[in-house]
């Protein structure tokens, strides 16, 4: 099993339309980067867990899924680098492989000493926008061998099977 953790601000902070959408609302570039990274897992197989630092959402720390995605907002006076430092260590094992994502190169060198691999803001985020466009790709060649069905879907059916792929039930 493989598994990647995600420092969400630091992804946040680095990749550009996150950036921008952050200047204007968090919220929804929180949201947007989980829901690039429900792609990430629904098409590389990873269990991917985000964690948020709590001092942008005050109060006790939440856990909850959203698409099938962990997401984690830390304890008051808990970073995001110390949960992931913790996760890193509990979830390490002979028949797992943890990825670190995150740029701050101190917390890098800290989970690789735990035995996690490191991958860059910049490395997830080529990943992310290669993985994107091979999806795209691959609807437009099914769009293109024009497969008709006998059964036409409703746009409310197709958006539920949308859901299903993405994982959110």
């Amino acid at each position: 099993m493989e598994i990647l953790l995600v420092d969400g601000y630091n992804m946040i902070g680095d990749w550009p339309d996150l950036k921008v959408l952050r200047d204007h609302d968090l919220s929804a570039a929180r949201d947007l980067l989980v829901e690039k990274m429900a792609e990430y897992q629904a098409y590389t197989g990873m269990r991917v867990i985000v964690v948020f630092d709590a001092h942008f959402v005050p109060g006790t720390e939440t856990k909850f899924k959203n698409y099938r995605i962990e997401v984690i907002y830390t304890k008051e006076n808990e970073s995001a680098d110390e949960r992931i430092e913790k996760l890193a260590k509990e979830l390490k094992d002979i028949r797992t492989k943890v990825h670190v994502a995150t740029s701050d190169f101190l917390e890098q060198w800290v989970t690789f000493g735990l035995g996690a691999l490191r991958k860059s803001a910049r490395e997830l985020a080529i990943e992310v926008n290669q993985i994107e466009k091979r999806i795209t790709r691959k609807v437009d060649d099914i769009k293109k061998q024009k497969r008709h069905s006998t059964l036409t879907l409703s746009d409310e059916v197709a958006e539920i099977f949308e859901k299903w792929r993405r994982g959110d039930r």
